[in-house]
């Protein structure tokens, strides 16, 4: 049982959230401090980029737990808030407008932002990028069927906000500088599959293309223009080239970072005093003998409870396998593992008819799928991936057998 009688949460998504909600779970009494930089109250951010974003989903029905759950479970929540300093030797957090919180346990879930577009004009008005509620609260209202959208990068996000602006009538350009889209993540089985669904929908996807500046008058945004010199129109810009974590704090305290505060398995930084979760980490990968950065709900949850259950003295979580989807049109994509380091793809499925699965093996062992409307892999995979599975490419790529069936002859 934890001797802790404040506890100051740092960060209000979903890491943070999950934090202290595991904290009273598990039985802490103490108090318990979040504070938060939006004005919103801990929500999820994946439906901004999809149902949010369509107008298919309300506002309250973002919200991990309503107002009254936090005033019920006495957790204190300032919004609005930036924290300026970590005071390490007089464990204490310090506020930017002046106020000072003491803590026996800190937990650093800062996340991550969004980016910016390193090019002259990113300044200009309709140009937007895609993080918090307030981003869609200001894009919402310009998703007008002829309006002309030029996304930057072909990452999730940008894929996902073309499919809903499509889906929404709008004319949709998206530039990416790699040869294919979700080159980062995944293999170009997928990224094929992803570039001709998308063209199928009308998307102008233009691969190689580096984004020089943005042209504007009146202060607003008018063309994206090529490095090669063509101007493509745009009444709005997304950029969506990925992420920063928030680390400024952490190696302000001088808690050890390499693109993220690195932690134990346990989310305990280098203080034993202070833990992070979420975005902002570094963190052992269980299944892949190396550590890394995850950006996913499944890491947010995990190291929110693991930070919960140190700070308890209770015994550590179990380590999921990792885990990601997506949602365009309507294909949904789940991901189970890391592919990365993979040097064998088996398909499984039926690629015309937007049904199969990408296995990526590793010296013969299982270690991520991507599963495109195809559940049973995605299921079958993750316990797979945990156990280490090795399995033949012709026993994966056999549609006559069942993935139930698979995994029951591989464990």
């Amino acid at each position: 049982m934890s001797t802790a009688e404040n506890i100051v949460v740092i960060g209000g998504g979903q890491a943070g959230a999950q934090a202290v909600q595991s904290l009273r779970l598990f039985g802490y009494e103490g108090g318990i401090t979040m504070v938060g930089d939006e004005t919103a109250l801990p929500y999820q951010r994946p439906p901004l980029s999809k149902a949010y974003m369509k107008g298919e989903m309300a506002e309250d029905r973002l919200y991990f737990k309503p107002a009254a759950w936090y005033e019920d479970n006495k957790v204190e929540t300032l919004l609005s808030q930036r924290v300026e300093k970590i005071d390490r030797s007089a464990r204490e957090v310090h506020l930017e407008h002046g106020g000072r919180l003491a803590y026996d346990a800190l937990i650093i879930a800062t996340g991550s932002r969004p980016r910016a577009l390193p090019v002259e004009g990113a300044d200009l008005e309709n140009v937007f990028d895609l993080r918090g509620i307030s981003d869609v609260e200001h894009i919402q209202p310009k998703m007008i069927a002829g309006t002309k959208l030029v996304i930057v990068g072909a990452g999730y996000i940008g894929l996902e906000a073309a499919a809903v602006a499509r889906q929404l009538g709008l004319d949709v350009t998206v530039l990416e500088m790699a040869d294919r889209v979700l080159e980062r993540v995944t293999s170009p089985v997928i990224s094929e599959f992803y570039q001709e669904l998308h063209r199928g929908h009308g998307v102008d996807i233009r691969l190689g293309a580096r984004l020089a500046k943005l042209k504007g008058e009146d202060g607003k945004v008018t063309h994206a223009v090529l490095a090669d010199g063509e101007e493509i129109p745009a009444d709005m810009v997304l950029a969506g080239i990925g992420i920063v974590p928030n680390v400024e704090l952490a190696e302000a305290a001088g808690l050890p970072c390499r693109n993220g505060i690195i932690v134990d398995e346990d989310a305990r930084t280098a203080d034993p005093r202070i833990f992070a979760a979420g975005d902002c980490t570094v963190r052992p990968l269980a299944h892949y003998a190396r550590t890394g950065r995850l950006e996913s709900v499944h890491n947010a949850i995990e190291q929110g409870k693991l930070a919960a259950a140190a700070i308890m003295g209770k015994p550590r979580p179990a380590i999921d396998c990792p885990w990601f989807w997506s949602d365009q049109y309507d294909i949904k994509l789940q991901i189970a593992g890391l592919s990365q380091g993979h040097d064998e793809v088996v398909v499984r499925g039926d690629r015309a008819g937007n049904k199969f699965a990408a296995f990526y093996l590793k010296n013969g062992r299982l270690i991520a799928v991507d599963a495109v409307n195809s559940p049973p892999e995605f299921i079958a995979s993750k316990k797979l991936i945990m156990n280490g599975a090795v399995i033949a490419p012709d026993q994966l790529s056999d549609t006559s057998k069942s993935m139930k069936d698979i995994a029951a002859e591989a464990a």
